[in-house]
């Protein structure tokens, strides 16, 4: 069944052309994630890699508003850790219900047969998703670090938004 959802348009066009301008992480990211994951339900691809996506743009909204936070006064100790974990769950989490997938995960070298798991594939991949969005940036400083200092014109979006749709692309096939 493909869902459509007509919010998603508007929301991005609010986001582009209509919140001040934030010198954060990386809101081309931040869009590219959302709008990746809208089309991604748009077109009926699996619930594990939309909540891929989905973790990647939790990820980078709370890298977001940690970097926008941390400019202006700190509060509490680890406020940027604080900040990313509470923008991460307060979006994946209620998206759950939405993407709930849950299967199998077999281990053989546990007990004499092998133990099977229960696993919700969707926290999996969201945690996955976040990961991407959180190693990236440093990908990508090492790249231009291996490069002697030359980049490519939006190096870390590119980089993102590739590593996701390569992993997106290998769950989809494998689910």
């Amino acid at each position: 069944m493909i869902m459509k959802s007509k919010s998603l348009p508007l929301i991005l066009v609010v986001s582009i052309f209509f919140l001040p301008r934030i010198l954060a992480h990386c809101p081309l990211c931040t869009i590219g994630a959302g709008a990746a994951a809208g089309a991604a339900i748009w077109l009926g691809i699996s619930k594990v890699v939309v909540a891929l996506f989905i973790g990647a743009f939790a990820m980078s909204m709370g890298m977001w508003f940690a970097r926008w936070a941390d400019k202006k006064k700190r509060i509490i100790p680890f406020q940027k850790t604080v900040i990313i974990l509470v923008v991460f769950l307060t979006t994946v989490l209620p998206l759950l219900p939405l993407f709930n997938t849950i299967g199998p995960l077999y281990i053989s070298f546990i007990g004499n047969y092998g133990t099977t798991y229960a696993v919700n594939y969707a926290i999996a991949t969201s945690l996955l998703g976040g990961l991407v969005v959180f190693v990236s940036p440093t990908l990508s400083k090492k790249i231009t670090k291996l490069r002697k200092g030359k980049t490519v014109s939006f190096q870390g979006v590119i980089m993102t938004l590739l590593l996701l749709v390569i992993i997106g692309t290998i769950i989809q096939l494998i689910i």
